[in-house]
Parts: C-alpha cells; structure tokens; sequence
C-alpha cells in the first residue's frame, strides 16, 4: 500500500475537511460545472458553503441558469483550488437540492452583503445604471436594519461525490494525486501521477 494511502483517511470527506476547516465561512470559491441544455459544458464560480459528511453544499439564486442545468442533468463536477497551499481537490457527483432546514441554516449562517444579495441578485437589477443600482443597494439596507429575511427565490445544492481527486503540488519533486471513487463496497483509493 502507498504510504500516502496509508496516511489518509478511508473517507475522502474526511480528508476534504481537513483541506477546508469548517471554520472558514463562507469557504472558497469553487468552479462548478453543469451540463446545459445542448449537451454543452458549462461552468461557473460559486461559493462553497457547507461540507459535511453529505457533501459539499453551495446556494444559488432559483432563477439561476446553472438551477434549470441541475434540475436537467444533476451529473457535476467541483474544483476547488487551493493555490497557497499548492493543493486542488475536484469533485465528480450528483446534485440534490438541499431540504428547508437545511437552506434556513445556510441562509441565517451568511454575511448580510450575501443575504441581500440573494433579494436583489435580478436580471431587471443588473440591467440599471450603476448609480441607481448604488442607491437601491443603499435604500434596501436602510429599509432591513434588523437584518434580511431568507429570500424566496433562494435555494441550495448538495453535490454528493462518487469521485474525489486530491492534487498535492510540490516544487521538490512530481505532484502527484490521491484519487478515491465510491463503489458499491465503499470507497477505494488509488496514487496517480500529478
């Protein structure tokens, strides 16, 4: 057996959270890919919000593109650079919509200037002047002092992964991966060239 399989836990997840300490809230930036509705890759930025033993939890506006594309085809795949510490873990699984306790969590969990984002985040708000779009950013805040309750048009996702790769960096020598891929006995891990 590899020594870094015998260094690493049997639950991927585990390990994932050792790479992303529960602490950092919100946690990174992560790319999400989904398939569109010609069968064409598509991706994009979001954040990643929870990673528990389910898997790895972002929110997203309900009208969002990526909303329809995981209703479709819930087939996707994460990256989740971790540049200062020369590491990158991704992610292939299938995405679930995450229940109502599980949003009213996440949502109580975000920073205000995410909260009311998640009211104002609209094609119609894009689309004004940047100084109006200033004023009613300003007007909504003054309008909500106590703070935002969860907006309707917010939801979740689980990405509940089937294979997780761990890229370790190095500048001494060859990167190299640990990759884990969930079959029907479990988990099985297996070194791969960087």
């Amino acid at each position: 057996m590899s020594e870094l399989i015998a260094q690493s836990p049997a639950d991927p997840l585990a390990l994932a959270r050792e790479w992303i300490p529960a602490s950092v809230h919100p946690g990174p930036l992560m790319t999400l890919a989904t398939i569109d509705e010609d069968g064409l890759p598509d991706a994009r930025s979001v954040l990643l919000t929870e990673l528990d033993a389910d898997g790895f939890h972002f929110h997203t506006d309900l009208a969002s593109r990526k909303v329809a594309q995981l209703r479709a085809h819930p087939e996707v795949a994460l990256c989740i650079p971790l540049v200062a510490e020369a590491r990158q873990l991704t992610v292939q699984g299938r995405a679930r919509e995450a229940d109502a306790a599980e949003l009213a969590r996440a949502y109580a969990a975000r920073p205000p200037y995410l909260q009311q984002l998640a009211w104002l985040n609209s094609h119609e708000f894009a689309e004004l002047p940047q100084p109006e779009r200033v004023s009613r950013w300003q007007a909504f805040a003054a309008a909500h002092p106590d703070g935002f309750a969860q907006a309707p048009g917010w939801t979740g996702f689980v990405v509940e992964p089937v294979r997780m790769t761990f890229w370790f960096g190095s500048t001494e020598t060859a990167s190299r991966r640990l990759e884990y891929r969930r079959g029907d006995d479990g988990w099985r891990a297996h070194v791969r060239a960087g």
